[in-house]
């Protein structure tokens, strides 16, 4: 009588299929060190706009007493952002910009990008 070896070989390439599925979602961070509980919303000059994966960034300078302070916003993907209307010239160096942000939990000047404004109201990166 022959035996079945089938089911040892599918069993290794099942677990093996799992592990190659699931790689590429622990790949991605935790946003956990970004409060979600609280908002703070900034007003400054766009130092940079970096549009680069796997989040994009935007530096800005925000104004503070005797000086300027850099604040790291981090947001989405570039092709997230795309899809929600936003281009890589969307900010530019030099443009004023209100943004909200989740603040990082450390107090240091960072954040999760929330939203942004002009200074006349309009919201920045929004399909019309």
């Amino acid at each position: 009588m022959k035996a079945n070896t089938c089911g040892w070989v599918r069993a290794p390439s099942a677990v093996l299929t799992l592990l190659l599925l699931a790689f590429p979602a622990a790949a991605h961070h935790s946003s956990a060190m970004f409060d979600d509980r609280r908002t703070v919303t900034i007003t400054g000059t766009v130092k940079t706009m970096q549009w680069t994966n796997p989040h994009c960034w935007i530096q800005l300078l925000v104004p503070a007493t005797g000086q300027s302070v850099e604040w790291s916003i981090e947001m989405a993907s570039p092709g997230e952002l795309f899809r929600n209307g936003w281009r890589p010239s969307t900010l530019r160096p030099g443009d004023k910009v209100t943004v909200t942000v989740y603040p990082i939990r450390d107090g240091s000047s960072a954040g999760q990008f929330i939203s942004a404004t002009t200074p006349d109201g309009r919201a920045v990166g929004k399909r019309p």
